[in-house]
């Protein structure tokens, strides 16, 4: 087998990876070549897999490269279904990974290049008695959502007319019931009743068959076994005692078959749309995506497919319908309601230069957009992606319950065997001792097990989705309930990152156009925030910005290049030492940056030709709900930290400001994952907020990354939670999220396993009649999600501005 290895540099990488490989049993050869960062190897199926192949490559350091697959699931009904079907996809040649969530009723594998198509997967999944549907062709992405909305509602719609059916059949013998505890001594003709439950038993109750006879035929049991045991048990009794025994109307159990179907049935349906409700967000994203767009060409407007569109293609939105496609506005300007995409309440401005993203509602203005990204690679895209990730991830404690409920099955039938053998060694008799057995089978259900972790996952990140928070995986969300400490970048995150330069202070015998000028022409070859506000000024004043030639830049202390032939150095005053700058009147100088640092404001060195000439100062504004953000954090007994690049005392203004723990400047982009590193040794549980590269390795080195959105596309990929809207008050809401989605988490399971603790027992014991035990099962499940669709009124307090 051949693996594609990344993060290879080197032959000691390549040495590496056969060492790690190479030591596993059953592996006979391995093979790296370093220039294609391939490996080939050769191995015994029986002793070693390709997962543990893959975690072999991991251990040494590297990663496999591999690619996610996804499938809509039908016809799984308990956790146990889904368990199956993830069993027979992880047993795929070539899988490294294959999770099922039951909830929304989806499939996600992880596979080698190469070993895994459509084919085989459908086909594994149909073997194990079930029915797949790829959601991998990129053709079918503007389709999807109508797809699934298709999928899901026909059998819904179904389903209403079977329970309305069922209801109506059911109704009458439950009647008879109800007039017997009221003293009404009427009974149905046997012959009516059964003619009333047979075909609630086997045709409306023919799906619960239809499912046992696939589990049974795969070695395996579900809810349906435990269902169609059931109501079996009682309608042949029934039969038994109408035809052979001939003992009366008293002895018939027709209407518990009828009601437990029934009951069982509307369960279903209402779980079915809670289950839908818990991931709306999913859709409520899909819909925003328009099919069509308007392209501008040769000055007319050509309606044409989203598919047809190209980068650098001109598009013309008119007042009130959605952006098509991520873009800048290439003319027009208008009001975009973001909402939907970023959390955002307020409609935002937007004029030629701006940014837009697709699926945001245009305003009043009629606005052209120069397409920047399209299909897979738009923010919205981008967003649908992160969160179904996150949906169809699992969390730990659902692993023990994915255990549990494997033998949950088994166990309950076992017993329901002891409950019979029980009442019929106690002397009640063969008809007492079946309804008890029955009571046992109906009651108990793996359903809610199933359900409690995935549909509060699924209600949690959807409801953080529409705040304009993204939770890549349910690590971050497992972790940020345990944040003690936050440690915030200050550029970009705590302030507005659009720095203005408010001085501009030559040396005598300096021009102070020349110092600007100077300063601009080397820091245009700068992304930095600093140096882009430098440049802006030049250019405000007209100024005519030279070319530069060896450009260099010191990570963290400044930049240098020849400018009209001249050296000129820019950044801090350890940048300007390093190149042996002489700096005449060195304390005046430091007193004079010292008054300005003290306000909070940036300064910036300058040299030119080896000598000093001036500095620039430079204000950040700091962003309108940090301080709020820092309280809110406080009170919730968390520390606040943050590091900087800016000097000490900058750092220590804007903390002081802001009433953080402390500000540390002079804070170079590796020494941020080393600080985290040092709190995490102190038994800290710390989160790293930060926007830009350089916080690239301190935020995957924090517990928990949270990367702001108007950031860079490196942070975003690091971070494990992403704030679509650059607001450092989601932060809070990040960590409150998280709790509330954790909490219902517990209160699911809490209720689930205590639900069939206490049901079980009790009917064993004959408390609970069959019908009683048929509907406590069916609103079992309903009660755990309709529990988790609560989260979806969960608010984000920085919404509310």
């Amino acid at each position: 087998m051949n693996l594609e290895i990344t993060g290879m540099s080197c032959a000691g990488c390549a040495g590496r990876v056969e060492k790690s490989v190479g030591g596993l049993e059953g592996v006979t050869s391995v093979d790296v070549n370093l220039a294609l960062n391939t490996a080939h190897v050769a191995f015994d199926g029986d002793k070693v897999d390709v997962r543990r192949i893959a975690q072999a490559v991991a251990d040494a350091g590297y990663s496999v490269a591999e690619e996610t697959w996804s499938y809509d699931i039908d016809g799984m009904t308990c956790a146990n279904c889904a368990g199956r079907v993830e069993k027979a996809l992880a047993a795929l040649p070539g899988v490294t990974e294959a999770t099922v969530n039951f909830a929304l009723e989806q499939a996600s594998i992880t596979a080698l290049p190469g070993q895994m198509n459509d084919e085989i997967a459908i086909r594994s999944v149909e073997d194990a008695g079930y029915h797949a549907t790829s959601r991998n062709k990129s053709s079918a992405n503007d389709n999807n959502d109508s797809e699934t909305a298709a999928r899901s509602a026909k059998p819904v719609d179904r389903s209403l007319l079977l329970l309305g059916a069922s209801v109506v059949l059911t109704a009458p013998l439950v009647l008879q019931m109800v007039w017997m505890y009221l003293g009404v001594e009427y009974h149905l003709p046997a012959w009516v009743e059964l003619a009333l439950a047979t075909p609630v038993q086997f045709l409306i109750g023919w799906r619960f068959y239809r499912g046992a006879f696939a589990a049974l035929r795969h070695r395996s049991a579900n809810m349906d076994v435990l269902v169609a045991l059931g109501t079996s048990s009682a309608y042949f009794l029934s039969l038994y005692n109408m035809i052979v025994a001939q003992s009366g109307q008293s002895h018939l159990y027709f209407e518990a078959s009828a009601a437990i179907i029934t009951l069982i049935l509307g369960g279903k349906i209402m779980e079915d749309r809670a289950k839908r409700g818990a991931s709306a967000a999913i859709r409520e994203l899909m819909a925003l995506r328009p099919r069509r767009a308007r392209k501008i060409v040769d000055g007319k407007d050509i309606d044409v497919a989203i598919d047809e569109l190209k980068v650098g293609d001109i598009v013309r939105v008119l007042p009130g319908e959605r952006l098509p496609v991520d873009g800048i506005v290439d003319a027009g300007e208008s009001e975009l309601d973001e909402s939907l995409i970023t959390g955002e309440t307020r409609p935002v401005a937007r004029v030629a230069g701006d940014e837009v993203v697709g699926g945001a509602v245009n305003g009043t203005g009629r606005i052209d957009i120069m397409v920047s990204a399209v299909g897979d690679d738009t923010t919205l895209s981008r967003i649908i992606r992160l969160v179904e990730k996150a949906q169809t991830g699992k969390a730990p404690v659902q692993k023990l319950v994915d255990r549990v409920s494997a033998v949950f099955v088994p166990v309950v039938i076992v017993i329901a065997l002891v409950t019979l053998a029980g009442w019929l060694f106690a002397g009640f008799g063969v008809e007492a001792s079946i309804v008890a057995a029955v009571s046992v089978l109906v009651i108990a259900c793996p359903c809610a097990l199933g359900l409690a972790t995935p549909t509060a996952l699924v209600a949690g990140t959807g409801s953080a989705a529409r705040a304009g928070i993204l939770i890549r995986n349910f690590d971050a969300l497992e972790q940020a309930h345990n944040i003690d400490t936050v440690i915030f970048d200050k550029t970009g995150t705590l302030t507005e990152g659009s720095p203005g330069v408010r001085d501009v202070k030559p040396v005598d015998g300096v021009d102070q156009n020349d110092l600007l000028r100077f300063a601009a022409a080397v820091q245009a070859a700068s992304e930095h925030p600093l140096a882009r506000a430098v440049v802006s000024i030049a250019r405000d004043q007209g100024m005519d910005i030279p070319d530069v030639i060896e450009f260099r830049g010191k990570t963290g202390a400044g930049v240098m290049a020849t400018v009209e032939g001249k050296s000129v150095v820019i950044g801090t005053d350890t940048m300007l030492r390093d190149q042996s700058v002489s700096m005449p009147d060195a304390d005046v100088i430091s007193a004079d940056i010292a008054q300005h640092e003290a306000r909070g404001r940036t300064v910036i060195l300058i040299a030119i030709d080896g000598k000093y000439a001036g500095f620039i100062t430079l204000e950040d504004r700091i962003r309108e709900s940090a301080k709020q953000t820092i309280a809110d954090l406080k009170a919730r007994g968390i520390n606040s930290i943050m590091l900087s690049g800016d000097s000490q005392e900058v750092a220590s203004y804007v903390a002081e400001q802001l009433g953080l723990e402390r500000g540390e400047g002079r804070i170079r982009p590796q020494d941020k994952a080393l600080a985290v590193e040092k709190l995490r040794k102190e038994g800290r549980h710390v989160a790293m907020v930060g926007d830009g590269i350089n916080d690239a390795p301190a935020l995957a080195a924090a517990d928990v990354g949270i990367a702001m959105g108007g950031g860079t596309d490196v942070a975003m990929e690091t971070a494990g939670i992403t704030l679509m809207r650059s607001d450092p008050a989601l932060v809070a809401d990040a960590i409150d999220i998280s709790i509330a989605t954790r909490r219902k988490i517990a209160q699911n399971l809490f209720w689930a396993f205590a639900y069939n603790v206490i049901g079980v027992p009790l009917a064993a014991f004959g408390v609970l009649s069959p019908a009683i035990a048929g509907a406590a099962m069916a609103l079992s499940s309903v009660s755990v999600v309709s529990n988790s669709v609560m989260l979806r009124r969960w608010k984000a307090r920085g919404a509310e501005k």
